[in-house]
């Protein structure tokens, strides 16, 4: 009798192991089943451009009013209500600069206005190279990343977030909205700082407060030529005269870079991915009642006022105090958001030393703007 109920027993007990088993072996399959065809990838930048793009619009924080404002500054219509100095003039066989500045009278970030000319192009070859983001972090060795965050179809407002290395500073974070325009014989394009809820600020880098930069690309008349006039604003927390210094002496070298960068762009036919949405592929139309407003006159400061800015900056060159050489030797020099640094021969230690104490002086010692919201640190 003992013998029949043992038997029982480890039946009984064998039936729930079998059955225990096979629950586990259910579920085990159901979760595998379950994360294969009903769950999402985790999130990564790109899926949230990809789901921004799809769903959602743009904040319209870049409009036909940034146009309009950025044809009159380009166009220069109140250059006579503001004091400008010339800057630089050079030019060689394939390319010519031409720069000027003015400090605002409302005490914002120094105002810069620029003409570049492109020999033997044309201006849509200008325009794809200049907005090929993917090819300056090749050329331009001052970007350290760009990615894109949103792209809205409806606006053609774009929104991404550019991070460029200074030396002996704080990175400094770019994130900028912009959009394109096409007019009759010329093409536009507006930027502007924003926000975004993919890049929450971090300590570690400076976000940059203040960015207005807007250009036009056109044809010259009678040339196998497009010249790209440019108006760029920016407050980046470095100090005023040394950013100044810095431009002076380091725009051209680096304006010579990009054109050499430019040529290989067009010698490898490197054209934009047309499957990419951008504000690229969805430039928009100069409204009408802006198109009638510009004038229809390439006023060229490295081409018909040559001359004139050339005098213009020999006399203001023996009226202001030249800056040392030996402070210039090694600088920090800032174009449009990009950072060059010029170095004469093999730095030593010493030098990089006082360089960095130098630019530590001087930011403490510059005053900050109203638009800054970061403090500058080494």
């Amino acid at each position: 009798m003992n013998s029949v109920f043992f038997r029982r027993d480890v039946s009984v007990t064998d039936g729930a192991w079998v059955a225990t088993a096979v629950s586990i072996l259910l579920i085990f399959l159901f979760r595998i089943f379950k994360f294969r065809f009903f769950s999402s990838p985790s999130p990564s930048i790109a899926d949230s451009v990809s789901h921004a793009q799809i769903q959602s619009r743009t904040p319209r924080v870049v409009s036909d009013d940034d146009l309009k404002w950025l044809i009159q500054n380009l166009e220069e219509r109140n250059e006579a209500a503001e004091m400008w100095e010339h800057v630089i003039h050079k030019t060689n066989n394939r390319i010519s600069y031409s720069a000027k500045r003015c400090k605002p009278t409302d005490g914002g970030p120094m105002k810069y206005l620029s003409v570049t000319v492109f020999e033997d192009c044309s201006a849509e070859v200008l325009k794809d190279f200049y907005m090929d983001n993917d090819y300056r972090k090749q050329w331009d060795k001052t970007v350290v990343d760009h990615h894109q965050l949103q792209v809205d179809s409806h606006t053609g407002i774009e929104i991404g977030r550019t991070l460029k290395k200074f030396p002996l500073l704080t990175s400094r974070e770019y994130v900028l909205a912009w959009k394109l325009w096409h007019g009759n014989d010329n093409f536009y394009c507006f930027t502007k700082e924003c926000d975004h809820d993919m890049v929450p600020r971090q300590r570690k880098y400076v976000r940059v407060s203040h960015f207005r930069s807007g250009w036009r690309i056109r044809r010259v008349p009678g040339r196998n030529a497009c010249e790209i006039k440019m108006f760029h604003q920016e407050n980046a927390g470095l100090n005023v005269e040394m950013a100044k210094l810095a431009f002076s002496k380091g725009i051209w070298s680096y304006v010579c870079k990009m054109d050499n960068a430019f040529r290989n762009y067009v010698a490898i036919s490197h054209t934009p991915q047309g499957s990419v949405l951008s504000a690229l592929t969805l430039i928009a139309k100069v409204p009408s009642e802006l198109e009638s407003q510009t004038v229809d006159v390439t006023v060229s400061m490295g081409t018909n006022r040559g001359e004139e800015i050339l005098t213009q900056v020999a006399k203001q060159k023996k009226l202001s105090r030249k800056p040392s050489k030996k402070l210039i030797a090694k600088g920090l020099v800032l174009v449009g958001g990009a950072a060059i640094c010029l170095s004469r021969g093999h730095s030593a230690l010493g030098a990089k030393a006082a360089l960095a104490y130098l630019l530590t002086k001087l930011n403490k010692r510059a005053t900050p703007l109203k638009q800054t919201t970061h403090n500058t640190s080494i």
